[in-house]
């Protein structure tokens, strides 16, 4: 009799805490990492997400669990909140991540602008977020244009020409050559819109290069268009704040912010005299905001 109540003591609490999780449970985390994979779904306009994101916020067996689910798939978790929802990006073994190969083929672009293309996203992060404190404030919207990176792009690349002549390096790497500085260099050999007789933007164009960035970033809800000026306007999303912030100590970001980047709130692009400094020089194969 003693061991028979010993041995349901002990086992006992097995099926409780089995219970404690339910097949709906596992269901509703796995819909809400399904919300959060929907970049243009806001909360505000869908009552079973803002539901189930009360919920991830007020249970904590429920937010384990959701994060549990999303990291199965290769997801890490930004933030979960009502003004972002269920921020995620995909970690680089996950099926979610985009790889540059993809995101060629997504815009139809040349395999052979990678670096171009990779720039171009990471200066339009750059001038929507060009202080720490912009990134930190959840409140701060940043705005961009399509000519602006473009502008502000050949303006870094006049500044590294300008410190090379100075330095006696070399000023006109192999097209091939790994690294921003190439990168910048190719870019300032591309015409800016082509020379189309109807003055179209061309796709090969560095215009066009930044137009497509803006216009991926806009399809995953990292970015809104505000107008059709300065070749098109944009304002940042919650989810588009998060995403630099994860990739912000990057050693790209870091060289790029180097450079003098002010704060711009209009899309137009305006760098800073360069200052004396000995710990500028850009770093070969820096990462772009890709994985490779």
């Amino acid at each position: 009799m003693t061991e028979q109540v010993e041995w349901s003591d002990t086992e006992a609490p097995a099926p409780a805490a089995n219970a404690a999780v339910t097949p709906a449970d596992a269901a509703d985390a796995a819909r809400l990492v399904a919300f959060g994979l929907m970049p243009k779904l806001q909360p505000a306009r869908d009552q079973e997400y803002a539901e189930l994101l009360r919920r991830y916020r007020e249970d904590p067996a429920f937010a384990r669990l959701a994060d549990a689910v999303a990291t199965g798939l290769g997801l890490i978790v930004l933030e979960v909140s009502p003004r972002a929802g269920m921020a995620v990006t995909a970690a680089e073994d996950s099926v979610f991540a985009v790889r540059m190969g993809d995101y060629a083929r997504r815009t139809s672009a040349d395999g052979g602008d990678r670096f171009l293309h990779g720039l171009a996203h990471l200066c339009v992060a750059a001038m929507a977020f060009p202080r720490p404190e912009d990134l930190a404030d959840d409140g701060y919207i940043g705005r961009v244009s399509v000519n602006g990176v473009d502008a502000f792009v050949r303006q870094a690349c006049r500044r590294l020409e300008e410190r090379a002549d100075e330095q006696g390096e070399n000023t006109d790497p192999a097209t091939d050559a790994p690294g921003l500085e190439a990168a910048w260099r190719i870019w300032a050999r591309r015409s800016s819109t082509g020379a189309t007789k109807d003055a179209r933007r061309l796709a090969g164009s560095t215009t066009g290069i930044v137009g497509k960035a803006v216009a991926f970033l806009t399809d995953s809800g990292f970015l809104q268009r505000t107008g059709d000026d300065s070749g098109g306007t944009y304002r940042t999303t919650a989810r588009y704040q998060l995403q630099v912030r994860d990739m912000a100590g990057g050693a790209a970001m870091a060289e790029l912010l180097e450079l003098g980047v002010v704060p711009v709130t209009d899309g137009s692009p305006t760098l800073l005299p360069a200052e004396e400094s000995e710990d500028l020089d850009l770093v070969a194969d820096a990462g772009l905001p890709f994985h490779s």
